[in-house]
């Protein structure tokens, strides 16, 4: 099914990502006031919530936004059936909480065509998933250059299934979200690469504030050597342990008045984890602040 730039402009509205100059990763000009929002990741915080009780926590801490990650106790997989899948999206739909996609853990490097057909296919039918429910996209990783292959050659090839995938996705108005992941592939460098052979409008990274963020040339420079394919996630960890630059991080964010999600993908265990999350949505405010005031 052929796509013209009428139903690119179709699919970033129903994605929620501003479209400017034909890029929809950098919002448009709305004022002093920042545009990203909060959400949060399911991978630890909240595994082992049923969907009504994770819904009722992200209320309570002030969360608007959720990516389900798969095999987490909220059982949003495929083998739901159509009414199963409609139930899930009333749930949002009548919650103050926006599925925001699905965190899956497809990728596309194995030198094993068979794997990677079985990664590609599954990404699809998690792509109809994502429709059902009322969600905007999949989040998919790279993951590895695996060694004793050219790199190139394996650059090429996630490429590849970054656009069969994208093309498959526009068609049900979802985004491929590419989470900067893996072993080399975290590099951004080599995310640039895969990048620079995507030519699906419908595939975007998602940054994951990694170490190798801070690699030569540094944040900033990364930041830089990628932002033009930034789609509407960012993954972050706590946003008040560790050394990553994150005041740095959302001055760059503002910067480029990016309006997407950004989404806790918090990895502590902490005893209440609703008081832990509204302690996050307080730094995350105060990160704005300073941003919107340097």
């Amino acid at each position: 099914m052929k796509r013209n730039r009428r139903d690119f402009v179709k699919i970033s509205s129903i994605a929620g990502i501003g479209l400017t100059v034909m890029n929809p990763l950098l919002a448009s000009s709305t004022g002093g006031k920042s545009g990203m929002k909060f959400g949060l990741v399911t991978y630890l915080w909240g595994k082992d919530w049923d969907l009504p009780t994770l819904i009722a926590n992200c209320e309570k801490a002030g969360y608007h936004g959720v990516e389900l990650r798969t095999q987490h106790a909220h059982g949003v997989e495929t083998s739901l059936n159509a009414l199963q899948r409609a139930e899930v999206k009333k749930r949002f739909e009548d919650s103050s909480v926006t599925c925001i996609g699905y965190g899956s853990n497809f990728e596309y490097h194995s030198p094993d065509p068979a794997k990677l057909r079985e990664n590609i296919d599954q990404t699809k039918e998690y792509i109809k998933l994502c429709k059902d429910i009322g969600a905007t996209g999949i989040k998919v990783k790279p993951n590895n250059l695996p060694d004793g292959i050219p790199k190139e050659k394996t650059i090429t090839q996630i490429a590849d299934g970054l656009n069969e995938v994208g093309a498959f996705a526009g068609d049900y108005g979802q985004v491929i979200r590419v989470e900067v992941h893996g072993r080399l592939t975290a590099e951004l460098p080599n995310m640039r690469a895969i990048f620079e052979q995507v030519t699906d409008p419908n595939v975007k990274i998602c940054w994951n504030c990694n170490d190798s963020d801070l690699l030569p040339p540094g944040l900033e420079g990364n930041f830089n050597m990628v932002k033009k394919w930034f789609g509407d996630t960012v993954h972050i960890r706590e946003l008040n342990t560790g050394e990553y630059p994150y005041q740095e991080l959302f001055n760059l964010f503002t910067g480029i008045r990016y309006e997407g999600w950004i989404l806790l993908e918090a990895r502590t265990k902490p005893e209440d984890r609703v008081a832990a999350m509204e302690e996050q949505l307080s730094v995350f405010n105060k990160l704005i602040a300073n941003a919107e005031n340097v």
